[in-house]
């Protein structure tokens, strides 16, 4: 099954947000004295982000790698959206840099 390049960056980005939102939930708990409870939507989170990841169709390797490039980039949205500090130009590049190597090793051609 092919999907389009679109759909394909969009399921990463879903899952890095679940990935993303459970550990930070968990963060919450372990630095912050959140409650016990913030543990549950936490576990919750990361096995969605689990499940997530057995969604795409091809080689469990090359998923996790090119996960690896649009869990950067989200991170750095999440940095500025959500624990309110603005990224700087090297964290801007940096998720540019991981875009581009996930595009190249996801995206590429094929034998």
């Amino acid at each position: 099954m092919t999907r389009h390049p679109a759909a394909t960056v969009g399921l990463f980005v879903v899952t890095a947000l679940a990935e993303i939102a459970g550990c930070s939930l968990a963060s919450l708990w372990l630095r912050q004295a959140a409650p016990r409870w913030v543990l549950v939507p936490a576990a919750v989170s990361l096995a969605v982000f689990a499940w997530l990841l057995t969604l795409h169709p091809t080689a469990a390797g090359r998923v996790y790698a090119a996960y690896g490039g649009i869990d950067v980039a989200t991170a750095v949205v999440w940095l500025w959206l959500i624990d309110g500090v603005r990224p700087d130009r090297w964290d801007l590049l940096g998720a540019t840099v991981t875009v581009l190597g996930m595009a190249i090793s996801f995206f590429g051609p094929r034998g």
